[in-house]
């Protein structure tokens, strides 16, 4: 599933992603990060991610703008 970043601590690992599909709030699992290509993330960033067993989300990876219809700035 597809989501946004809505806050991040670096020093904690703490986190929230919103879920577009219905902007439902899911907190960071522990080790979400792990094997990704993220060593931070950024508020407003988009992710993939899953959901744990706890309905947390891990497994984050790169979201893809093309799918939220960003306007071709050329």
């Amino acid at each position: 599933m597809q989501g946004v970043v809505k806050s991040y601590d670096p020093g904690t690992g703490d986190g929230v992603v919103i879920r577009e599909t219905d902007l439902a709030e899911f907190d960071l699992a522990d080790g979400a990060l792990d094997g990704s290509v993220f060593r931070m993330l950024r508020q407003g960033q988009r992710v993939l991610f899953a959901l744990d067993e706890d309905q947390r989300a891990t497994s984050l990876s790169l979201g893809s703008e093309v799918d939220m219809g960003t306007p071709d700035l050329d």
